[in-house]
C-alpha cells in the first residue's frame, strides 16, 4: 500500500496537495511496515490505522481536485486501516494484554 501511495500521483499524473500528501503518508506507511520487522510490537499497527484514517480525511480535508485522488486516498485508507486491524488482531502480545487488561476490570 505505502509503494502505491507514493507511486500512484505519478501514475496516475496528479498535481498540487494529493501528490505530496500521498507520497507523505506512502512513505509512513512503508516506515511502519519496515520498523514492525526490526521492532515488532503492536504499536505500528496503531500507528498504520492513524495513517489510513488520515488517508480517509485527506480528500475533504485538503479538497482533491482529481476524482481519482480521492478514490485511490480513500481505498487506501480503508485498506491501510483493514489490514493493520487484521494484524492487531492475530499479534499474541496485544491479544494477551487485551484478555488481561479486561479481564481486571470485569472481574
Amino acid at each position: 500500500m505505502g509503494l502505491w501511495l507514493v507511486l500512484s500521483s505519478f501514475i496516475l499524473g496528479w498535481s498540487g496537495a494529493p501528490v505530496w500528501i500521498s507520497i507523505a503518508l506512502g512513505l509512513g506507511v512503508m516506515l511502519f511496515a519496515i520498523e514492525a520487522f526490526v521492532i515488532p510490537s503492536y504499536l505500528e499497527e496503531w500507528g498504520e490505522m492513524l495513517l489510513g484514517l488520515a488517508l480517509l480525511l485527506a480528500p475533504w480535508t485538503f479538497r482533491y481536485e482529481p476524482v481519482s485522488a480521492t478514490v485511490s486516498s480513500v481505498l487506501s485508507g480503508i485498506l491501510v486501516i483493514l489490514l493493520a486491524g487484521w494484524e492487531l488482531m492475530t499479534d499474541r502480545d496485544f491479544s494477551t494484554w487485551w484478555h488481561d487488561r479486561w479481564h481486571r476490570l470485569a472481574g
